[in-house]
């Protein structure tokens, strides 16, 4: 829409041929921007590709009166994200937003995590979020302006069984959204990370061997991927332009501004320290402000809004 908070824009959402990103295309379209609907098609173990959902996205965009492009280049190769902000100018021109959301999953307790299924969600997750991002920042740099919305999640951000790779790619992705937003808030560039709750194919391969496990993902079946869009098509606009470095989480129509690590309790000792002293005394000090090994679902204990 002419009149809508993204007009005028050119977004990149990657992943976007399914789910989440799937509803975020859309919406940024309904909106006003012109979307590259970037989805290689893979199964969510990353395996195969499928340019099928990503052209359906596009004909979605464009029955409605949008603008789109497909784009099935591969986040996990920097040639690829290269390619990927290539068809931004080559359609459009220029170039405005990216929207980090392709993922996969290769789940596992990690005694038994392989090194290849480690490598892999690392790959997509965190070098992909790195790849477009890296790809997208000379242009933002040079035209003054741009903005980064990464996805996070709160398996990384709290705990979820099963998920060490998973959750090592998604704390990595905070840390680079916040060095992105420190290195290129002087060029006008935002940077920020959204933990989502919605129900997806990722969230589908959630194990359910327990009745409690089971209601859990009940819960979840009713979080529509709609629910999380409005918020990323807000922090891609420039609506958003003081928000940048930040975590949020969306649940529902519950919205969350996560912490971030800061200190909490504070100890000296005249002399320095020895194990013995450590023992003795920051222990029982730092006793009841130690973070719970708590899971995701612990934190999120009460029902969506």
């Amino acid at each position: 829409m002419a009149d809508g908070m993204m007009a005028g824009k050119v977004v990149l959402v990657t992943g976007a041929g399914r789910g989440i990103g799937r509803e975020i295309a859309i919406l940024a379209a309904q909106e006003g921007a012109a979307v590259v609907v970037n989805d290689l098609g893979a199964a969510l173990d990353g395996a195969g590709e499928d340019q099928g959902p990503a052209a359906e996205v596009v004909a979605a965009i464009r029955d409605a009166g949008g603008e789109a492009v497909v784009n099935g280049d591969n986040v996990a190769d920097p040639a690829g994200a290269q390619r990927m902000v290539a068809t931004a100018i080559d359609a459009y021109g220029r170039l405005d937003a990216v929207v980090n959301n392709a993922g996969i999953l290769r789940d596992g307790i990690f005694h038994k995590m392989s090194h290849a299924d480690f490598e892999a969600v690392l790959d997509v997750h965190l070098r992909g979020s790195f790849n477009t991002s890296r790809a997208a920042a000379t242009l933002f740099r040079e035209q003054g302006s741009g903005a980064f919305v990464h996805f996070t999640s709160t398996s990384g951000l709290i705990g979820n069984v099963g998920q060490a790779n998973y959750a090592a790619a998604k704390m990595g992705i905070v840390g680079l959204s916040r060095g992105i937003a420190i290195d290129m808030a002087r060029f006008g560039v935002r940077s920020n990370c959204l933990a989502p709750f919605a129900w997806s194919r990722m969230i589908g391969s959630i194990p359910t061997g327990d009745e409690e496990q089971k209601a859990r993902v009940d819960k979840l079946k009713s979080l529509t991927p709609a629910k999380v869009a409005p918020l990323v098509v807000y922090l891609a606009s420039d609506s958003a332009a003081e928000v940048t470095g930040q975590i949020f989480c969306m649940r529902g129509n519950e919205v969350f501004l996560m912490s971030q690590p800061r200190p909490i309790r504070q100890l000296h000792r005249d002399g320095g320290w020895t194990p013995r002293a450590l023992a003795d005394q920051m222990g029982p000090a730092f006793a009841n402000d130690l973070t719970p090994l708590e899971i995701s679902g612990d934190v999120f204990s009460w029902d969506p809004v």
